[in-house]
């Protein structure tokens, strides 16, 4: 049977404008859809307008993209002051006409409806606004604000199109932000319609932890991850954790790493662990797991390697004071830039928002050993398959960059199985244990 040919044509791939927001443009491929509407939608205090406008500072700093900032609640001032905390100098931005900010007050008690709504007034608003600097992305902050004295459902839903359909019409890349509804993305449930593309942000607390989360529900014309995913909110700004499993593709390196004991890397073929391994030391209360990780510690500062530690039990100057009884100085490298301690409690934050935490620390300060002391006690915060899913992620992530991780776990003292049940993750798995206790 003879071949039709296709009639269809490739198509070009969608254009994406980076958001510059670390984590988010890996999760979606490359950021939010160029020259279309996106809506960001969550709660109260869940992050909407940080999101926004660091959008809008990235794409100013990085992409030389000018951005126009529309506000309905805060005005420049009230703006300003609550991103400065994130290092971001709006009126410096102002000033070299990279960002406009313009506020426009939407008082219902000041709005007396007396003939047919319409935002004719808005879209010539906007439109010099976006001549003024050429601007390229452009921020409405929040769609609520401006229909608040709006009443008649049916026109509010007709002007909404209008809004969507008029940015597009422009070709700027936009971000809409509204507050979530009651079983529904928004409280007028259509911008999720109208929009290309949907973000849905989530602050949740559960048993007295909270956690932020975020979620791509809609993409028009691309694939991206469905997943929720916890990001944080800190002084580096936006970042945003791929919780994905990097997948099993990582180099299994046959370089050697000593572990500082010398009679426990003759038991490791006296070689000492493999680069970029996973090392599982499960034992006892008190029978020298944070010592051997130490030893493993001061090893590699030695070798002028940067090391990582996560205590979850004793602060830095605990550590640091306990070590010096078995001859370890480890302050040294701290001073010298060589060690970094990041202490806390477990309950300080959901499962999520320490691996977040982890995953940023790990990557700005690029170490070769990361300990983790000990594992057990995250299972506080989450039951033992959420602990070890957590936990298996870090691995992933840990083993893609190379870094020889040691995770510490609590054993009972007449069982050998740690309570985390990680052992089948890990390339070695050392038990130690208390002979005073047997």
């Amino acid at each position: 049977m003879a071949k039709h040919p296709s009639n269809r044509k490739d198509l070009p791939a969608l254009a994406k404008a980076p958001t510059g927001i670390a984590g988010f443009d890996e999760i979606t491929g490359g950021g939010i859809p160029r020259g279309r509407p996106t809506l960001v939608s969550g709660g109260a205090g869940c992050g909407k307008t940080l999101f926004s406008m660091e959008f809008l500072v990235r794409g100013a700093t990085e992409c030389a993209e000018p951005g126009l900032f529309v506000s309905f609640e805060e005005n420049e001032q009230e703006l300003a002051q609550n991103v400065a905390s994130l290092g971001f100098d709006l009126a410096d931005l102002v000033k070299r006409r990279l960002l406009l900010m313009d506020f426009v007050r939407a008082e219902q008690s000041e709005i007396e409806e007396t003939g047919d709504y319409d935002l004719e007034g808005l879209f010539i608003r906007l439109g010099h606004s976006i001549d003024r600097i050429k601007a390229k992305r452009v921020v409405l902050d929040t769609i609520e604000a401006l229909f608040a004295a709006l009443p008649n459902e049916l026109v509010l839903r007709s002007e909404l199109r209008r809004l969507f359909r008029w940015l597009k019409d422009r070709g700027v890349t936009a971000i809409i932000t509204a507050e979530r509804g009651d079983g529904v993305f928004t409280r007028h449930g259509l911008e999720e319609y109208v929009s290309d593309c949907v973000i849905l942000l989530d602050h949740r607390v559960i048993d007295q932890v909270s956690t932020r989360r975020l979620r791509v529900v809609k993409y028009r014309g691309s694939v991206h991850g469905t997943n929720e995913y916890p990001f944080l909110i800190d002084e580096s700004g936006f970042s945003v954790l791929p919780i994905t499993s990097l997948g099993l593709t990582h180099k299994a390196s046959t370089e050697r790493v000593s572990s500082g004991i010398a009679q426990l890397d003759a038991m490791l073929d006296g070689k000492g662990l493999y680069r970029g391994s996973s090392v599982l030391l499960s034992g006892t209360a008190g029978s020298g797991k944070t010592s051997i990780a130490a030893h493993l510690v001061n090893a590699a500062c030695q070798q002028g390697e940067r090391c990582l530690y996560f205590p979850f039990e004793e602060s830095q100057s605990q550590i640091v004071r306990n070590m010096q009884s078995i001859g370890l100085d480890l302050n040294r490298w701290v001073s010298r830039g060589l060690l970094r301690f990041h202490p806390a409690r477990p309950h300080m934050y959901g499962l999520e928002t320490h691996l977040a935490l982890m995953h940023r620390q790990i990557s700005q300060f690029d170490p070769r050993i990361v300990v983790i002391d000990p594992i057990t006690n995250l299972t506080e915060i989450g039951s033992v398959r959420e602990t070890k899913g957590m936990l298996t992620r870090l691995v992933d992530f840990l083993k893609a960059h190379g870094i020889t991780a040691l995770f510490t776990s609590l054993s009972n003292s007449n069982a050998e199985m740690t309570e985390v049940g990680m052992s089948s993750l890990m390339d070695t798995w050392l038990l130690v244990r208390n002979l005073e206790n047997n």
